[in-house]
């Protein structure tokens, strides 16, 4: 997530670790004589391995799902300087977008592990960062993270009316990219990175990870909000007014996703990956 000219969301894109399932075949007992032999109903393709799924950053099966758009939420009021406060805010929002993005799971037929939500005193910003880590994802522990002494020091430009708004957009970027692991995008956009050919192309492609999970933060935020238009505005204001950023797009760029999302019937709305440069940059 961005604050005017300086802030952006690192993500933490950690390697996807896969998962085995192992068969046990448990010997049988040879039939009694005239019994049925059963076997002649066995389907043996149901004991060959599966054929390996490719998962395609462009023609990915979710942008066929319906984008979803109503979930039941009720999120407490945000104390910002109370640590307990804030921990309680990011779970109860990240509970609704849980149960928001279940049924599109549930389509897919995925069974992610619900993220963990968690805050934290601890900055990971260098001196050379090109803004704040407001929150990030962390693939391999399933995990999102609130850095609260930035939370803070943005919250402090943000009219109090407006916080919730602009809080729920930054829990739905990030669990945008829990999206992305549980389908298998973010795994392939970190690889995607890593083959780059030069530092251009790596970050096109970082930035296409980060405004397709705007784009999904826009679906999250109208769902949350009830569609109310005065939250994509709110969010804008303050997130999505000025500032440029290589690794995040542009102001304009990022606004435009969020609205996809918002606004769009399908995830195809938030195909990052399929569109031209120019709305990328």
């Amino acid at each position: 997530m961005l604050f005017g000219t300086c802030v952006a969301a690192v993500v933490a894109l950690a390697a996807v670790a896969a998962s085995v399932v192992t068969v046990v075949n448990t010997p049988r007992e040879a039939p009694s004589a005239g019994g049925a032999d059963l076997g002649l109903y066995y389907d043996a393709a149901l004991v060959t391995a599966p054929n390996p799924v490719e998962v395609d950053l462009v023609d990915h099966p979710l942008y066929a799902v319906a984008a979803p758009t109503t979930v039941e939420c009720e999120t407490p009021e945000l104390d910002m300087d109370s640590d307990e406060s804030w921990e309680e805010f990011a779970n109860a929002t990240g509970t609704c977008l849980d149960a928001l993005w279940r049924p599109v799971m549930d389509e897919l037929g995925l069974s992610p592990q619900t993220p963990e939500i968690t805050v934290t005193r601890e900055s990971p910003d260098s001196d050379n960062e090109e803004g704040y880590t407001l929150a990030y994802y962390e693939g391999d522990y399933t995990r999102i993270t609130v850095v609260l002494p930035n939370v803070r020091e943005v919250g402090a430009f943000i009219p109090a009316e407006d916080q919730e708004e602009v809080w729920v957009a930054l829990m739905g970027h990030e669990y945008g990219h829990h999206v992305q692991f549980a389908t298998g995008i973010l795994e392939l956009s970190y690889r995607l990175r890593g083959e780059a050919s030069d530092e251009d192309e790596e970050l096109d492609a970082l930035r296409r990870t980060e405004l397709q999970a705007e784009c999904l933060a826009g679906i999250g935020l109208r769902a949350i909000t009830d569609g109310d238009a005065d939250a994509l505005d709110v969010v804008d204001e303050h997130f999505n007014d000025g500032g440029d950023l290589d690794t995040h797009g542009s102001a304009a760029n990022r606004s435009f996703w969020l609205e996809e999302g918002w606004s769009r019937g399908t995830v195809a709305g938030c195909n990052t990956y399929g569109a031209e440069e120019d709305r990328v940059s």
